[in-house]
């Protein structure tokens, strides 16, 4: 979201500068399934996912876990969670999710336009395979729903879906075929959008964690890290899953939450997936990247970013492959090999983006959930337009910040 919206701002006329706590090189830019993805129009808080949570709460492998604590920001989130888990709220949200979805795709799209930014981007869609009858049942409804959005999406039998993936030999019974998804590269994409931003003069700041800001009517005239203080005329809070806290130095309440998810990538792999993939009954993702990498990715843990990864998660994620894909045996790899994330996760599964109502310099860009990387040109481009001033490319008052109240 931050370097997505400093392309933006930069190309606008704004002279900006992009302060990370760390170096750039380690957030959940970089470990996700790369999915560009208008079929991702059902937000996290769904009322399945509430029942479902409570039958994985002591099962160390499961996709979704919730870590059992005592912290007021778990609690208000949780409460509002489970008000946000409604058919009437996941129906309301289809629609800007789809619409941000469209927009940010046909911005990445214009970025393989720029020369030498190249992050392996392909239109292929993306599959989710099933193995019961139950899903089968779902997976109808939100095709219907999909084509109702205006989504290039079919059913798929299983002998379809073959026809697909011909190399392997797949446990499902049907499958879910979403032809307007994309995918990409993320550790490309990353890189070459710094590598863009430095060339055009855009200042990248590494380990600078914002602890306070001064203010002055109204307004943001400072942006203060431990070791320097930043002048400013609008300030730009993305700062993923630590939004919540950056948000609290100006007195504005972010129901959100950290979501851990893990991935490992098979750099030179032996087997062959022609399209991305979810598994739905397995939660989990895989994607064909950059030629012979293949991604394997998944897990939602809301827990502290200082809680220590649980590495049993990712040997969930390899069992989950193993039952669709009986012929991809693959060990579990060294912790180093394993790459983990936290996700800024809302409280209905929307994200967080547009102005705040006590300041009249600051642009909140985050709560993004699963769909960052999916969503983040369309941001970037979105927040440019909220900070010139200029009409929103959609109607943003789903994403309103202070929605909660």
């Amino acid at each position: 979201m931050g370097l997505s919206s400093a392309y933006y701002l930069n190309q606008s006329g704004w002279d900006v500068t992009v302060l990370d706590k760390e170096d750039f090189l380690n957030n959940c830019s970089y470990g996700n399934a790369g999915y560009v993805c208008p079929s991702h129009f059902i937000p996290m808080a769904t009322p399945g996912i509430l029942k479902q949570g409570l039958k994985w709460m002591f099962n160390s492998k499961s996709p979704f876990y919730v870590q059992p604590r005592l912290n007021g920001a778990l609690i208000d989130w949780g409460l509002k969670f489970m008000r946000s888990a409604t058919h009437e709220k996941v129906e309301a949200a289809a629609i800007p999710l789809r619409d941000i979805a469209v927009i940010s795709q046909h911005e990445y799209e214009q970025w393989t336009k720029i020369p030498s930014f190249n992050f392996s981007y392909e239109h292929k869609g993306l599959l989710e395979i099933f193995q019961t009858e139950k899903v089968a049942d779902h997976a109808r409804h939100t095709v219907e729903k999909g084509k109702e959005l205006g989504l290039d999406v079919d059913l798929l039998s299983y002998d379809e879906l073959k026809v697909l993936e011909p190399n392997t030999k797949i446990n499902g019974i049907g499958a879910i075929f979403f032809r307007c998804d994309a995918h990409l590269y993320p550790n490309k994409l990353m890189k070459g959008l710094i590598a863009l931003l430095k060339e055009r003069g855009v200042q990248l700041i590494t380990n600078e964690e914002v602890i306070n800001f001064e203010k002055e009517q109204g307004s943001i005239k400072k942006v203060i890290t431990r070791k320097n203080s930043y002048s400013t005329d609008t300030v730009v809070i993305a700062t993923g899953s630590w939004s919540r806290q950056v948000a609290a130095l100006l007195q504005t309440k972010i129901p959100l939450v950290p979501g851990r998810g893990y991935s490992i990538t098979l750099e030179d792999s032996p087997y062959k997936i022609n399209h991305p993939a979810i598994l739905v009954e397995g939660r989990t993702a895989m994607t064909p990247m950059d030629g012979n990498k293949i991604r394997f990715g998944g897990t939602m843990e809301i827990t502290s970013t200082e809680t220590p990864p649980r590495m049993n998660r990712v040997q969930g994620i390899l069992d989950a492959v193993k039952r669709f894909f009986p012929e991809f045996d693959i060990d579990m790899p060294a912790a180093d090999k394993i790459w983990y994330g936290y996700r800024p996760c809302s409280a209905d599964g929307l994200p967080y983006i547009g102005r705040v109502k006590k300041w009249k310099n600051v642009v909140v860009a985050t709560g993004h959930s699963m769909l960052g990387l999916s969503l983040g040109a369309g941001t970037g481009k979105i927040v440019s337009e909220i900070v010139n001033e200029k009409p929103a490319s959609m109607d943003m008052t789903p994403f309103a910040v202070e929605r909660f109240g």
